[in-house]
This record gives structure tokens, sequence and C-alpha cells, in this order.
């Protein structure tokens, strides 16, 4: 679907879906789940948390970037490291392919995360719905948990949430994003998930 034949409510529509922010509340330490990507944004969210107390356990996940061949994970911990945040303070998925393998392959650190105690909190590009979806389903027992957003930049544009339908690298994601979700929902492959009282939870809201 193209953004030409899309209304000005219908991108209001579409981008509310896709937004995954859902902050935890102010003062909470939470485990930081880091959704692989060759950009570095995550990173400085993360370390930053760190630093405030606020991000005990931080998960960088992501195996080779299919543009850079960097090793997603491992890229992840080397630039955590670099800015303070100690290694036992970091857990390392590097063998994902995808945002389900993410997840996937992250599970005991999902777990380790829970049982401390700790809520989970997704860090990825504002409109990555998926990630939200895929932590739902693969990990059930996951319970209420949150969402901290990115803005990515492609082809030296940022890609927010008011100017993607005029980026074409930003409206092909974002579009792509809408149409995925919704069928996967619809067909059973994911969860449904849905904002209550300020967190993401599974199932109807």
């Amino acid at each position: 679907m193209s953004s030409k034949h899309l209304s000005a409510d219908q991108i209001r529509e579409i981008a509310s879906f896709v937004d995954i922010e859902a902050l935890p509340p102010q003062g909470e330490p939470t485990a930081y789940f880091l959704f692989g990507t060759n950009q570095r944004k995550p990173v400085e969210i993360a370390a930053e948390r760190y630093h405030e107390g606020l991000a005990p356990l931080v998960i960088a996940t992501g195996g080779i970037n299919r543009h850079t061949g960097i090793v997603e994970g491992q890229e992840f911990r080397r630039l955590l490291i670099g800015r303070g945040v100690p290694e036992s303070a970091i857990r390392c998925e590097d063998r994902a392919a995808n945002t389900w393998q993410n997840v996937e392959f992250s599970l005991p650190y999902i777990q380790e995360a829970l049982e401390s105690g700790l809520r989970v909190t997704a860090v990825s590009k504002w409109y990555h719905r998926r990630t939200l979806h895929c932590l739902a389903t693969l990990a059930p027992k996951i319970g209420p948990f949150y969402a901290v957003s990115w803005e990515p930049v492609y082809a030296g544009q940022v890609v927010n949430r008011i100017d993607w339908p005029h980026i074409p690298d930003g409206k092909r994601r974002v579009i792509r994003e809408w149409e995925e979700v919704a069928r996967r929902v619809a067909e059973g492959s994911f969860k449904e998930v849905n904002l209550v009282g300020g967190a993401w939870r599974a199932g109807h809201g």
C-alpha cells in the first residue's frame, strides 16, 4: 500500500497502532531488552538507564546484520562495555536472524529477569510493533512489560512519527509493520497485545 492512497486519518491510525512506546514507571528498574539493529541508539538508551540505576540487566540481541556483516548482539555488548556497563550486567544473544529469534534465543535471559523480580522493557524502533507480539507470544509468563522507542535513520533521514509517510524507506517499513502484524494476529501466529494501565499486556484490552 502506498501512502499516497492513505487519508490523514489512516496515517494517524497506522502510526498510532505501530507505536510501541510505553515507558516504565519513573524510578522502576527493569531488564532492558535491546532488539538487534546496526544503529547505536539502543546502546545509548540502555547505558544511560544503567547508570541511573534503572537497567540492572541488559539483554543484547542480534546475529549477523545482512547489510553490514556485524554481529549485532556482540557489537551491542562491546559498545555497552565501552560506556561503562559491566559485562556482568549484560546478557548476549548473537545468533538471531530476525525479531522472532531475538526473543526465542533470549528466553533464558528473560526468565532470569523475571525470576529476579524485574519486568522487561523492550528497546526498539518506534514503529517495530512485532517486537511486542514476539515477546508476548514466546514468553507467555512475561506479564506486563514496557517499551522504550527510538527513531531510526535511513539514507540520512530520521524516520519519525510525523514524517514517515514522506520518507520512502520509512513509509515502506511502517506500512509493512502494520500489515504484517495485523495479518499475524488474525491468523493466530502472534498473540494480541494491548496497552493497559501504561504497560503492554497479552490478550484483549
